[in-house]
């Protein structure tokens, strides 16, 4: 009985420890693609962006450029460079925002080609 229990309590812990370290926090393509194009990304360039991102985002980080989608009054996408200065500063996590520069820049180079 004594094993039993302690094989429940060993299993507990580390399901724990990996929930802690963000194991479970798995961000699916379709859900950064989706998040892309509800902020005002074309459908196209959300497509080739997601792939790129979604090993590099947490949810929580995810969660943050959600915050890039259009307020109550803002077009859904930025019509000056001050809005979409402010939209970027919503987002106040600066690894996020590297994973979506370089991502969109890799996908605009690559949509020159």
């Amino acid at each position: 009985m004594r094993k039993l229990l302690f094989g429940v309590l060993l299993v507990a812990a580390l399901v724990g420890v990996a929930a802690y370290l963000g194991a479970f926090d798995r961000v699916t393509e379709s859900r950064v693609e989706r998040a892309l194009t509800d902020a005002g990304v074309s459908p196209q360039m959300a497509e080739c962006m997601a792939p790129k991102m979604v090993d590099r985002l947490t949810l929580p980080q995810l969660r943050k450029l959600e915050r890039l989608g259009p307020e109550e009054g803002e077009y859904a996408v930025p019509l000056s460079g001050r809005e979409a200065l402010a939209r970027l500063e919503r987002v106040d996590d600066a690894e996020a925002l590297k994973v979506l520069v370089r991502a969109g820049g890799s996908c605009a180079f690559e949509t020159l080609l």
